[in-house]
């Protein structure tokens, strides 16, 4: 297992959810059983803050970190477009900055891509989008 993905799942920093939330989800990946729970903090077209918990494979928690860590990056008007990127893209294609470090998890675990955008998917949930 690669030492950057160990390092980057065990950040627990956004890690357990809270009972001050404006938005919750839930998700499953059907194909392997990963589970996360999420919730956000949301202001008009802006995501303040995103914790979760998950049972899940590594790959999926550090995903989860990840996008807890850049949650401000993404705006809730783009966020299904964003996901649709992350899910449909391959080494060849050019992701914008704010990707890089969801592609450096795929760029070994290429059969990974639900693992990766689990995180995503219970977020665009939680927003109804």
């Amino acid at each position: 297992m690669d030492d950057k993905i160990i390092k980057l799942a065990s950040d627990t920093k956004n890690y357990g959810l809270k009972n001050y939330f404006t938005h919750y989800s839930n998700s499953k990946n059907h194909m392997c059983g990963d589970k996360i729970k999420i919730q956000l903090v949301a202001k008009k077209e802006k995501i303040i803050s995103m914790r979760y918990e998950t049972e899940s494979c590594i790959i999926c928690q550090a995903s989860a970190s990840i996008l807890s860590k850049k949650i401000n990056t993404f705006s809730i008007k783009s966020l299904k477009k964003d996901y649709l990127i992350l899910k449909n893209s391959n080494n060849n294609i050019k992701l914008p900055e704010k990707f890089k470090p969801f592609k450096d998890l795929l760029k070994k675990n290429s059969n990974r891509v639900e693992c990766v955008v689990l995180p995503f998917k219970a977020l665009i949930k939680a927003l109804g989008k």
